[in-house]
């Protein structure tokens, strides 16, 4: 019998405990995975903060310690990871408990995955390429429990981590199944503290996330309808989100379109993440907020191979117009959002495109577009960025 389905590998995410105020069951779900004396990693934003303070507090009551380690840059790399497998060693830890933004999230990953591996074994040895993360002691990986506190990367249901080589500016995806969270805590409250601009950036980054995925060619019917129902979320609660912080509902509908993206992105990402990718590498942007940036013009540079699915998206999200309807409703968000007009606005330089093209040509992210990139269209891309 001849068949054009191919064969796929899929995988699912893993407990979620979603809901507002659950961040009080921390400790309950450390000792569920038989966490004793877990290390607690977060961003040094918020390391100073109440929220921070209380989950701390209640792992403590626990008799589970309060051991933190903060020293976490916006776009981490390996000398945060080699200071945070020095904590995690020094004070005898059993677990990671990942709490915060993206930044955070991937670096505790990293923290859990390499603290116990043999000497030899390079970080980098387990970047994201065909079956490199069986190089890797599956044994010795550390249990995680994710608690994030934006809307955005979704890293808390991911099985990899993005780490900044601080010596070639280059962001690499590490990857290994075990990177999974064991548990992962959805508590929205958590986010109303967000500063407007990373409410702004995040959520942009999940709608990146549910587009690039519901556009990429690959076959995967699952991710494709978490895809669609994500954007749905995101349109419809994100400027809620930004302009009134406390509505706890937009914050949910926002906590769980994260989570979505993230899902939905195995099927695949495209040029938004491949041009971000390298720019806030080299520039240290926002890595959302530059995936708003570059959002409308990818739209247009892929419009050959997706209009007829955009239609079918806006019909779903009431969107009127098509492709063209969908496109305004972009650039509405991110005028309601106040994201930067173009690159240059956030400080990209023309006399660095060559050298970015040539990073978003090597960024995984670029197999997954609807057209294929190549030096010419990548480079006019990048003009049309700025």
């Amino acid at each position: 019998m001849s068949h054009s389905v191919p064969n796929r590998n899929w995988s699912y995410p893993t407990a979620i405990k979603f809901g507002v105020g659950r961040i009080s069951e921390l400790a309950e779900h450390c000792r569920s995975v038989g966490l004793k004396k877990p290390l607690f990693v977060t961003d040094k934003a918020l390391a100073a903060l109440p929220i921070t303070a209380a989950a701390l507090d209640g792992l403590e009551k626990a008799g589970l310690g309060r051991a933190l380690f903060s020293e976490v840059d916006p776009n981490p790399n390996e000398g945060n990871m080699a200071a945070g497998i020095k904590a995690y060693k020094a004070g005898g830890h059993d677990g990671v408990i990942c709490f915060g933004g993206g930044s955070a999230l991937d670096l505790g990953k990293m923290i859990a995955l390499m603290a116990g591996q043999k000497p030899g074994l390079s970080v980098w040895d387990l970047e994201d390429v065909d079956d490199w993360y069986t190089r890797a002691d599956a044994a010795k990986i550390a249990p995680i429990i994710a608690v994030p506190t934006t809307a955005g990367t979704g890293s808390e249901v991911g099985r990899a981590g993005v780490l900044t080589n601080s010596a070639t500016h280059k962001k690499k995806i590490i990857f290994h199944p075990k990177l999974m969270p064991a548990v992962t805590i959805c508590d929205p409250a958590l986010t109303v503290g967000m500063p407007k601009f990373i409410t702004a950036g995040t959520g942009m980054d999940a709608l990146a996330h549910c587009l690039e995925a519901y556009c990429s060619p690959f076959y995967h019917p699952m991710s494709q309808g978490i895809a669609l129902e994500g954007m749905r979320l995101v349109f419809g609660n994100l400027v809620k989100a930004y302009r009134n912080p406390g509505d706890l509902d937009a914050r949910a509908h926002m906590m769980s379109a994260a989570a979505m993206g993230a899902v939905a992105f195995q099927k695949g990402l495209g040029a938004i993440h491949s041009l971000s990718h390298p720019v806030g590498a080299v520039y240290n942007t926002h890595h959302g907020t530059t995936n708003a940036v570059v959002m409308p013009m990818v739209l247009e540079f892929n419009r050959p191979a997706i209009e007829d699915r955009i239609k079918a998206a806006a019909a779903y999200l009431g969107i009127d117009g098509g492709f063209a309807g969908f496109h305004d409703q972009i650039m509405e968000l991110r005028t309601a959002l106040s994201i930067p007009e173009n690159l240059s606005a956030m400080g990209v330089q023309y006399g660095d495109l060559d050298m970015l093209t040539d990073m978003a040509l090597e960024d995984p992210s670029c197999g997954g577009n609807p057209i294929a990139m190549t030096k010419a269209n990548t480079r006019k891309l990048f003009d049309a960025c700025m």
